[in-house]
């Protein structure tokens, strides 16, 4: 999995935020807000990783079970 393109997280008072950059900008007007976990998976796909080690990163991080951590990670990959 990777991140899209023209995006980058900033983290504004408590709040993790997508903040469309260059072309991205002018298709997208706002940005998008990510909770914790978001921002965690998406601080992972830096590097390009599979569904199955961003699972197991979210398990050792979070203390979730491994069926929850993969759910999670696959929602993550539809948005």
């Amino acid at each position: 999995m990777k991140i899209k393109e023209g995006f980058v997280v900033r983290k504004i008072a408590n709040q993790y935020m997508a903040v469309p950059v260059g072309s991205r900008a002018k298709e997208l007007h706002g940005m998008i807000g990510l909770n914790e976990t978001a921002a965690f998976l998406w601080e992972l796909l830096k590097e390009n990783r599979t569904e199955g080690e961003l699972a197991a990163l979210l398990y050792e991080e979070y203390e979730i079970t491994e069926e929850k951590a993969l759910e999670t990670v696959k929602k993550f990959g539809e948005q």
